[in-house]
């Protein structure tokens, strides 16, 4: 059993509820993420829970969708450009109500299976808890975006742990994807859950550290928020470049958004 696709499936039901008695032209609404709309949200939020299930269930399926999909990525197209593609002759409107079907069976395949198999990823394989966390961690940071953009005030729950821990453990992650070496030591990590508790890891440090807010650290580390626009506290200077680019996803090294360009609206 892997009770973290619960966690997942918590974070697509909170989009769900968002979304779902909104006229449909909310998915036409261009958010502040790339310019993407809604509905592109929602289109690749979809298409990547599909690879993640077929990573699953049918690796053959997900090697083939994936050679399909690093090739065009090689040519030139965009998320945005695949995914259209994918779901070519389908309404922003199918797409949602296809992904609102799809993510609780999907969720209940991941909990059923054991959380430390073995799944293919774009990168190198993943465990299957580590699968669905990461798509727990897309999820809640898109829909930052989607709340930013219908100005609406999000109410984050403790299953927030999971995606600030990705944040902690891809420190080194962060420094790498640009070329740098890692410094050391990794600094000292003290949030407050939504809920109040404390939540901390790496070693105590006095002047290496990070605390505030998991909300906003988990908002800087997926790139949601640049770090001024926060009120997280940093001590030391490896702290202080950790934050300026830090990155908890795959992929290329990404520029943070610049200051003041990310709110709820």
């Amino acid at each position: 059993m892997t009770p973290e696709a619960l966690d997942f499936k918590a974070e697509c039901e909170q989009i769900c509820a968002l979304l779902k008695d909104k006229d449909e032209t909310v998915f036409d609404r261009v958010s502040q993420f790339k310019a993407w709309t809604i509905g592109d949200i929602i289109g690749h939020l979809h298409l990547w829970n599909i690879a993640a299930d077929l990573s699953l269930n049918d690796p053959a399926a997900f090697m083939k969708l994936m050679a399909a999909t690093m090739t065009q990525i090689s040519a030139g197209r965009s998320h945005t450009e695949l995914q259209a593609e994918y779901f070519k002759g389908q309404s922003d409107v199918e797409i949602f109500s296809a992904w609102a079907g799809y993510f609780p069976e999907m969720a209940a395949r991941f909990h059923a299976a054991d959380p430390d198999d073995r799944v293919k990823w774009v990168g190198p394989d993943m465990s299957v808890r580590s699968c669905i966390i990461a798509r727990q961690m897309e999820h809640w940071a898109h829909a930052q975006a989607i709340f930013d953009s219908l100005g609406v005030e999000r109410e984050n729950a403790d299953r927030l742990k999971n995606v600030a821990h990705i944040g902690v453990t891809t420190f080194s992650w962060s420094f790498r994807v640009r070329g740098k070496t890692p410094p050391s030591p990794k600094p000292y990590v003290e949030l407050t859950s939504p809920s109040g508790e404390i939540w901390t890891w790496n070693v105590p440090q006095s002047d290496n550290k990070i605390s505030g807010s998991a909300t906003e650290f988990s908002q800087v580390v997926t790139q949601c928020r640049n770090i001024k626009d926060t009120e997280l506290v940093m001590i030391g200077d490896i702290a202080d470049e950790w934050m300026t680019h830090a990155q908890c996803f795959a992929g290329g090294g990404e520029t943070p958004p610049a200051a003041g360009t990310r709110f709820k609206v």
